[in-house]
């Protein structure tokens, strides 16, 4: 699956959860080129980029935010990589076959670890079988990897037995990264150190200010063949804490960055001034209730009165600053498994006036300060969103709010970074509405944010429980590749329907460069497809 949690810069993808693992996003645009081999290119450079947040612990598996899986692909590889059309290359694999529930990878030789030590089959075993157990919470179980998958090795051959069938296997290990054995020993220090087989190691570590990455000589097995070698490729990579949209896109036209994730009326004004830039397509706006009992969202009736009051066109419109799309499906980056319209037929007509006929009919009756209650308990919803959104974020959320508001909701309104927005929706579980996008290019690995074990003890932030929804994937599973498509497709629509989780903005994301190029993959850059420029 692709991500899009690719916002590194912006992280208005909050969840990276699948990406063309390789180089493949948008090749870029602007100053500099389009594409090929760039002029004047320097060796020896530091290239830095912008991020919006500290993710706090660097273990690579044990969380699915875009801002680790972008520091992640500096110092981890993948066993497989994904091209720009989707289709799979190597990695650390070499070959690979896929044969019903089981999958048989080499893994190929000379590939070493940043510690000198050599990467084995045997190591590539103990990464899925500790990513594909429930009891270690690996944020990347049933979405990179498959719940309950056992793998074994014997030599160079890595062999991996599926519990159930997993059509889309194979991307999702093109994104889960690869922990070398020293890391597995030593879990605790994956949180302020590498220990992967990348072509950077970390080497400086200032919470909240800034990473420093330094790249390894001899890597000649990253995606499809990447090597190090590349002239152009920094020697430092430098990634800095740069909350604020406006801020980083003042950095990059000072120089004082190489690249950052910027929407909205700075991105235009980037675009402006012929800065490059790479684009990945994105889901941004995309709106979950919380399902725990007790909170407001358990009640399907005020799930779909809150969605119904919104003209969504126009929130979307805020949201993007008129750059955005409305969503057909969840999964927006491409290429996409399964395309189609899952979303559309199923979003509630009638705007505000039949939102309030509809709580009326529901018993939840307007007081004399228009607030709504039901059996003596006011209708109050504590909305989250991310920070980082910037001005359009803040100005649509204040949009949907007031919408609310007229509705007959007492709304709180909560602007959060991303690090923090996904504490809140995972650990404290304080909130009743948020806006936290999730990119994908396969809808199987949105099933365990959908369904299955509840937050803290899974990924199902919401506490999402739809029988219909689990039906229709359940049948889906069982189907080769795009076979499914239609049924997954229509377990997308019952969400929908039910206002379980609704998208409601697509937008293409752009990474703007100075004096540096690259693609955006896996994240909003590919770390091997960075190149250097003079001037």
């Amino acid at each position: 699956m692709r991500h899009l949690a690719t916002a590194s810069g912006a992280a208005l993808m909050a969840i990276a959860l699948a990406a063309c693992g390789g180089g493949g996003g948008d090749g870029g645009t602007g100053a500099g080129g389009t594409g090929g081999a760039p002029a004047d290119l320097v060796d020896g450079a530091t290239f830095t980029m912008a991020t919006s947040a500290d993710p706090g612990s660097l273990d690579p598996q044990m969380s699915a935010s875009s801002i680790l899986l972008q520091l992640s692909g500096f110092a981890y590889d993948s066993l497989v990589s994904s091209a720009s059309d989707g289709t799979i290359v190597k990695g650390l694999a070499t070959d690979w076959k896929v044969d019903g529930t089981k999958v048989t990878m080499t893994i190929g030789s000379g590939i070493t670890c940043s510690d000198g030590s050599a990467f084995t089959a045997a190591d590539a075993a103990a990464n899925i079988n500790f990513m594909g157990d429930p009891a270690n919470k690996s944020a990347f179980i049933g979405v990179f990897v498959p719940s309950g998958a056992k793998a074994a090795a014997s030599g160079s051959t890595l062999t991996v037995t599926l519990a159930a069938p997993a059509p889309f296997v194979l991307e999702g290990l093109a994104v889960a990264p690869m922990v070398c054995k020293s890391g597995l020993a030593n879990r605790k220090g994956l949180e302020k150190q590498t220990a992967g087989t990348g072509p950077y190691q970390l080497t400086e570590v200032v919470p909240s200010d800034h990473f420093t990455y330094t790249k390894r000589q001899g890597y000649t097995w990253g995606p499809n063949g990447a090597t190090t070698a590349e002239k152009g490729m920094p020697q430092t990579v430098t990634v800095k804490v740069v909350p604020n949209q406006t801020t980083a896109a003042n950095l990059l036209l000072s120089g004082g960055l190489n690249a950052a994730t910027i929407t909205g009326q700075d991105a235009t004004r980037l675009e402006g001034a012929k800065l490059f830039s790479s684009q990945l397509d994105a889901l941004v706006g995309q709106m979950w209730f919380n399902h725990t009992s007790g909170r407001p969202g358990a009640d399907k009736d005020v799930r779909k009165a809150l969605t119904q009051a919104l003209d969504l066109a126009q929130v979307r419109e805020v949201f993007t600053a008129k750059q955005g799309a409305a969503p057909t499906t969840f999964s927006v980056v491409p290429p996409l498994a399964c395309p189609g319209d899952s979303v559309t037929p199923a979003l509630p007509k009638g705007g505000l006036d039949a939102a309030k006929q509809a709580l009326d009919a529901a018993g939840w009756t307007a007081g004399s300060d228009g607030i709504r209650a039901k059996d003596g308990k006011p209708l109050a919803a504590t909305f989250v969103y991310q920070s980082a959104a910037g001005a359009s974020g803040a100005a649509a959320a204040e949009l949907a709010a007031g919408v609310w508001k007229q509705l007959g909701a007492n709304v709180t309104l909560k602007a959060q970074d991303q690090t923090a927005l996904l504490q809140t929706m995972f650990s404290s579980g304080d909130w009743d509405v948020a806006w936290l996008p999730l990119n994908v290019s396969s809808p199987d690995q949105l099933v365990p944010f959908l369904s299955g074990p509840a937050a803290p003890n899974g990924n199902n932030f919401a506490h999402i429980d739809n029988p219909a929804y689990t039906e229709a994937v359940t049948a889906a599973a069982k189907l080769p590749g795009k076979e499914g498509c239609a049924t997954w497709l229509k377990a997308e629509t019952v969400l929908v329907t039910d206002a379980d989780v609704v998208p409601f903005a697509n937008q293409p994301a752009k990474t703007f460069g100075q004096k540096a190029q690259f693609t955006s993959g896996s994240s909003a850059v590919a770390p091997t497809s960075i190149r250097m420029l003079a001037g």
